[in-house]
Parts: structure tokens; C-alpha cells; sequence
């Protein structure tokens, strides 16, 4: 079982529920770790937990039959997702890998839809995290089609700062070159020239290891 403090640390959600409905969720949620390039589930696997990213970079992709991989999204601290595997309890459709130790929140099945089906500040919250999670995924498709690298890896570096995914992350996420370039389905060299033109531009500032966003809303708009 979570701590109150943790919880509200690692889940903004929590903050907007009624005492019952917070505890029974911190009664059903217990954390798991994973180290650095470990599998956390693949394809066809059943995770039954709705998942939160505590600490750590988790890397959502995907393998097409020929061996060709794409990512999907990354997920930084703050993130929870599966909640449409959890709600129609089907395999999962991903991959999922810690691309640094990592820990995860994992919420029973059961718990998940007590909440679903008793709170509504619970469903406000899945209604922008369906919304939000929706239009990523659109994007996705017209990003790989339109845009160039410089661009692809703007776009998925704006969404590891999207305000209603990540309420209450600064705009400094510790990250490597190389995790970037792995997020963004590229060489670490390409990342590298990418976030050098980037910060030409004045839309972020590269530090040792890290990545601070000066102009968010340019970012997410950037087309090359």
C-alpha cells in the first residue's frame, strides 16, 4: 500500500477526490521497479494494473511483423496510462521498456473501476487523459509522414511537457541524448544535431544530461 504522501506526490488526480475515494485508491496501488533496458511487459501480455511512471523514463513502442519498431510515446514521471487495456481487460497492444531505472505505481484492476464507477472526479480526470492521450496518437500518425527529424523530435519532446499530462513537472526533465533519440525513433548523433538547431532557435536549453524548454508552445508547433 502507497502512503498518502506518496500518492499525492506521484498522482495529481488523487488530490481532487473525496476521502473514501482516495483511500480505497492508496489501499489498491503498490510499486514495482525496473532496471535500466528491462522489458516492463510485451505485446500480448496481460498487465492487469492501471500504471503511473513514479520515477524513472518508460518508452511505449510497438513491432510490426517484419521487425520494423516504433515508438509509441514516452512517459515520464506523472504519466499513467493503460487505462483502455484495464477497462476492456485485453492484452496489452505495446511493448513497454524502462529506459532508466525505473519505478512504477500499479493499481489493481479492481480498484480501477470501484473508481471508475463510484467517483467523479476520478472520470473528469480519464475523460482529458482519454482526450489529451487521443490527440497524441493522431499526431503520431501525421508526424512520421510529414515532418522531418528536427521536427519529430520536437513534437515528442513538447509532449513529455504537455500541462494536462504532466501538471506539475517543471520544464527541466533529466534526459540523455540517446533516450531522446530512442523516444523519437533516431541515432543519438541525429538527437544530438536536433537539439543543437532546437536550442539555435531559443525553444530550450541543453544541460548536462538534461533538457530545460524555453518556449513550450513554439516547440509543440515546430515544423522545420
Amino acid at each position: 500500500m502507497i502512503s498518502p504522501e506518496d500518492l499525492r506526490r506521484i498522482a495529481a488526480w488523487s488530490r481532487d477526490l473525496k476521502p473514501e475515494e482516495f483511500e480505497e485508491a492508496r489501499r489498491g496501488i503498490s510499486l514495482k521497479s525496473y532496471g535500466k533496458g528491462n522489458y516492463i511487459c510485451h505485446v500480448g501480455d496481460r498487465l492487469e494494473s492501471w500504471t503511473g511512471v513514479a520515477e524513472g523514463l518508460v518508452k511505449m513502442s510497438t513491432t510490426s511483423k517484419e521487425g520494423k519498431s516504433a515508438t509509441l510515446a514516452g512517459l515520464r514521471a506523472g504519466a499513467w496510462f493503460g487505462e483502455g487495456t484495464v477497462i476492456k481487460a485485453e492484452p496489452r497492444r505495446y511493448d513497454l521498456v524502462a529506459l532508466r531505472d525505473t519505478q512504477l505505481a500499479l493499481m489493481r484492476r479492481s480498484t480501477f473501476l470501484w473508481l471508475f464507477e463510484h467517483s467523479a472526479a476520478f472520470n473528469r480526470f480519464l475523460v482529458h487523459q482519454f482526450n489529451e492521450r487521443l490527440g497524441q496518437f493522431i499526431a503520431l500518425a501525421e508526424n512520421e509522414r510529414m515532418l522531418d527529424s528536427t521536427a519529430r523530435l520536437a513534437r515528442n519532446l513538447a509532449w513529455l511537457f504537455n500541462p494536462i499530462l504532466y501538471p506539475d513537472q517543471s520544464l527541466t526533465l533529466a534526459i540523455s541524448q540517446e533516450e531522446l533519440g530512442l523516444l523519437a525513433g533516431m541515432s543519438r548523433q541525429m538527437a544530438n544535431q536536433g537539439l543543437a538547431k532546437l536550442a539555435d532557435l531559443g525553444l530550450l536549453e541543453v544541460g548536462h544530461g538534461s533538457v530545460t524548454i524555453l518556449d513550450l508552445d513554439r516547440l509543440a508547433r515546430y515544423e522545420g
